[in-house]
């Protein structure tokens, strides 16, 4: 570069160096603003950067210097052994230019920069403290960048700089644990005119960015169509949350259909993530899949939930997160939890396909996804909702998730009209029937121990998503579908010799079982799978129409074929009807639960039974989802 020593109107020009600046940045007779870091008997050393540093020998001073004291520098010499003499200057007058911020760099320039000095402009999105360094995440147009800064170990560097700051990080690019990253020479907030270009620049490349992919539907099912637009929403709102550096908390019923939902949506998530951010560990620290065994949001999950993204906002500096509920969060009981988050900046979007409540949920969700919406039902399961909405994110892995509606739909019992369009597509991908069927008791098998773990990579290699060993796969699927048939015959052992029948007035046959008490406890399957194995053997037995239910002190699970039982209406009723009892759940027309008080079990089970006896029959219907497992 030149540098003239005067400008237009013979101002003189002092230069100011970047941190990351080098010796190929100065030049001899040029004017620079200096730092003295040394004082000896025969002169001083000076800084102008973290890399130029050099001497101005007493014979050279004007002036008495300490460590620490600024002064006017002039470049006398650069020594054969690349040592720097200065002598000092007294100017008047000057002007002050700025030199070595390097090229205006992006994230996606980032790996070819490494090396070089340049500086980045973007909006601030998560300040962390470490034990050394301070680490910006400073996102731009392209992306989010690691820029570290170094103050003292375990002290804030440019304290003054907040998240959502608009900021000019200038330095060098390193590699640092096998990233690239800026290391933080100077970090300046924007303001006026230069802070408003960096927003626009911003908000173009969000608008185009977070645009969800243009991908058509797996199978054309007009069902499915009718939310399509809705799940073109939630992508670009996701997509839009991960540009922002904003934290997703995934939230999913612990069961086949919920599992089918989450594992795609998670890869999706995981590699726009990884494609979006210069630190690989960010989707480690940006999503989270958390199982939740009751079909509702309960209260223990959320305070769970909202503890640990408070404490990650005052530990790491992370915004608060997006809750994203799947294959729940639709009705009323999912409310409490909700008005919980609504005291912080948590946005909450619901995929879901049980019975919903959309006066309850309205303004505590920000978008609600729904079959019911569209005057639809539960044959549209939440899995193929999010197979197609994992598409429209990563529309790469499409090939990797052709299999998953066909084992969320056989999981969840679907009876749709895309049920038969989605189990060609598995053909073709190499799965029969019986192997989706296996798939789906393997991923329940293993969801029961894992209680409360998401068993990331074990639920990728069990379903063939994200898996990288066909043959690990099918072993999983083998032994964990056998020891799961193993498990329910010996269960189906001890409960079908205590199953009562009789015949209620509209002609069903109405089973019931004390899963408390005639069942074994606290293992595989639980009180919900064990009524709905029951209820198999029934309907295989005697055929539809079918009512089974499966009771314990304080709850009933319920499924049935061939009777329309509308249970989540059944639920309000017995609210306002069983005075007393406490009665709470919900589900679908044919499947549910419920809970009650357990001195009132006989009272409320009782009031079921009569109205299941004036429900009207319809061999359409069939259980189509699969009861909690609580």
């Amino acid at each position: 570069m030149s540098q003239a020593d005067g400008t237009g109107d013979g101002a003189t020009v002092v230069y100011d160096l970047a941190s990351g600046c080098t010796v190929s940045d100065v030049e001899e007779g040029a004017h620079y603003h200096a730092t003295v870091n040394g004082v000896v008997d025969y002169g001083v050393f000076v800084d102008l950067s973290e890399e130029v540093s050099g001497l101005v020998h007493a014979s050279n001073l004007v002036g008495d210097y300490e460590v620490g004291d600024e002064l006017i520098v002039e470049l006398a010499t650069i020594h054969e052994d690349g040592d720097l003499g200065f002598e000092e200057v007294r100017v008047t007058g000057y002007e002050t230019r700025t030199v070595g911020r390097g090229d205006r760099l992006t994230m996606a320039e980032l790996e070819d920069a490494v090396g070089g000095v340049g500086h980045i402009e973007g909006r601030v999105v998560q300040a962390k403290q470490t034990g050394g360094p301070t680490i910006f995440q400073v996102r731009d147009e392209t992306g989010t960048t690691p820029c570290a800064a170094f103050e003292e170990a375990g002290v804030r560097a440019y304290p003054e700089v907040g998240v959502g700051d608009v900021v000019r990080a200038t330095g060098a690019v390193e590699t640092r644990d096998g990233h690239s990253q800026l290391e933080v020479g100077d970090l300046a907030v924007l303001e006026g005119a230069a802070a408003a270009d960096v927003e626009d620049r911003l908000e173009a490349a969000t608008a185009e960015l977070a645009a969800p992919a243009d991908v058509d539907p797996l199978v054309d099912w007009p069902a499915l169509g009718k939310l399509y637009d809705d799940l073109r929403e939630v992508a670009r709102l996701l997509r839009e949350t991960v540009l922002e550096g904003r934290p997703i908390r995934m939230r999913h019923h612990a069961d086949g259909d919920g599992l089918c939902a989450s594992a795609p949506l998670q890869h999706a998530l995981e590699r726009f993530i990884a494609e979006t951010h210069a630190d690989p560990e960010a989707p480690r620290h940006l999503l989270k899949r958390l199982p939740s065994k009751a079909p509702f949001y309960e209260m223990e999950d959320v305070t769970r939930d909202l503890n640990f993204a408070l404490e990650d906002r005052k530990r790491h500096g992370q915004k608060l997160p997006l809750l994203l509920m799947l294959d729940n969060g639709s009705t009323e009981e999912d409310t409490p939890a909700y008005r919980n988050l609504a005291h912080y900046d948590i946005p909450v979007v619901v995929v879901d396909h049980h019975h919903p409540d959309p006066g309850a949920v309205e303004g505590l969700v920000e978008k609600h996804v729904n079959p019911y919406l569209h005057d639809e039902d539960y044959a549209v399961t939440t899995g193929m909702l999010c197979v197609e909405l994992a598409r429209m994110i990563a529309p790469e892995i499409t090939e990797d998730v052709r299999h998953v509606p066909a084992v969320a739909g056989l999981a969840d019992r679907s009876e749709g009209e895309g049920m038969a369009d989605y189990l060609d597509l598995a053909r073709e991908a190499g799965y029969d029937e019986d192997r989706l069927q296996d798939i789906g008791e393997a991923l329940d098998y293993a969801t029961f121990w894992l209680r409360y773990d998401d068993g990331r990579e074990l639920i990728y290699d069990v379903l063939d998503v994200n898996c990288d060993d066909p043959e690990r796969h099918a072993d999983l699927v083998d032994l964990l579908a056998e020891r799961a048939e193993q498990d329910v015959d010996t269960q189906l052992g001890v409960a079908m010799e205590h199953v009562t029948h009789e015949t209620l007035e509209n002609g069903a046959h109405l089973y019931r079982v004390d899963v408390e008490e005639h069942a074994r406890r606290f293992t595989y399957p639980a009180p919900g799978k064990t009524t709905g194995k029951v209820h198999d053997r029934k309907v295989a037995e005697t055929g539809d129409p079918v009512i089974t239910i499966g009771f314990g002190p304080d709850f009933a699970v319920l499924r049935s074929d061939g009777v329309r039982l509308d249970i989540p209406e059944m639920v309000a009723e017995l609210k306002e009807e069983v005075e007393g009892g406490g009665v709470s759940g919900g589900g679908h027309l044919v499947v549910g639960s419920i809970k009650f008080v357990k001195g009132m079990r006989e009272e409320v089970i009782e009031a079921l039974v009569g109205k299941m006896a004036e429900a009207e029959l319809d061999e359409e219907l069939g259980s189509s989802a699969a009861v909690a497992d609580d």
